[in-house]
């Protein structure tokens, strides 16, 4: 061995060889040209991160399927009970109340499904995954966006699935599959915006039971107070009166006109409207408890 090989400090980036001449080489390091820093990948952006936990949220129902129960069977049970234990009394047959009741209980069972974004939320909290995601390097709302984003699916499910069964039993959209997929839409974003207030109550609440009896007693007055199920007309004043000023009242007129095909720009515009200003008050909420929770 040589003496440079021999004096040479360890850790050095360089190794003194001897070619078949006779003449000393100096050569790379090995271990130091293996872990020598490269040009560092481009940083994700939020919507990638947002759609890295809405991925995690859909893999989640892959290896609990039992959470897909409230999305397959709350539309089915919906569906066919009210349709037949008030289409007799209210319209004087089921075929006629069908066509009144069926963007309705759309609109209702995609409200309740709802709730389960807070659900999930305090039951990560509770389970301590919550502080790992707050000390990842990532956009900060991205894990409850990416959540929100993952239900939408969910929804898309339980529409799909509440709209097949009503083609089954009668139902029939003057406004066509475009009047139907438009009234889907709509609604999936008045969800996404009520999904925000959900999600708030997820991050105070103690339990995810709590989170549930709470958002319960939120939607309950929303969805059988409102025009679901009867022609306001029929309701006492004071329960018009808060029917008028619901916004689920509003949303489930805007998906009968769309389905129908009797769509007015002001109906519409009034439900993204007020999709807007609940999103506008409630995502900065939300945000601002996630900040400050500890």
């Amino acid at each position: 061995m040589s003496a440079a090989d021999t004096t040479a400090p360890r850790g050095a980036t360089t190794q003194t060889a001897t070619a078949p001449d006779g003449t000393p080489q100096t050569e790379p390091n090995p271990l130091r040209a293996a872990i020598a820093s490269r040009e560092r990948p481009a940083r994700p952006t939020a919507l990638a991160n947002a759609l890295t936990f809405g991925w995690r949220a859909l893999l989640k129902i892959k290896h609990v399927p039992e959470q897909l129960f409230d999305v397959t069977l709350t539309p089915i049970i919906f569906t066919l009970m009210f349709t037949y234990l008030f289409g007799g009394a209210i319209a004087g047959d089921v075929q006629t109340y069908l066509q009144f009741l069926l963007p309705g209980i759309l609109v209702q069972t995609v409200l309740i499904i709802t709730v389960y974004t807070g659900f999930t939320l305090n039951t990560d909290i509770t389970k301590g995954v919550f502080d790992r995601f707050r000390s990842l390097p990532v956009w900060r709302p991205s894990p409850i966006v990416g959540a929100l984003l993952g239900d939408t699916v969910r929804y898309t499910i339980a529409s799909t699935i509440t709209l097949g069964l009503g083609f089954l039993l009668g139902f029939r959209a003057g406004g066509g599959i475009v009047g139907v997929l438009l009234g889907v839409g709509l609604l999936l974003v008045f969800a996404f915006a009520i999904s925000w207030t959900f999600t708030a109550l997820g991050l105070v609440m103690r339990s995810p039971n709590a989170v549930m009896g709470t958002s319960m007693m939120i939607l309950m007055p929303l969805t059988f107070a409102s025009n679901i199920f009867a022609d306001p007309a029929t309701m006492p004043g004071f329960l018009q009166t808060w029917v008028e000023i619901n916004p689920v009242s509003d949303l489930v007129t805007a998906v009968r006109a769309l389905m129908a095909g009797t769509a007015t720009f002001s109906g519409v515009v009034s439900v993204l409207v007020a999709s807007a200003i609940i999103t506008g008050v409630t995502a900065p909420l939300t945000m601002r408890l996630y900040r400050t929770r500890t």
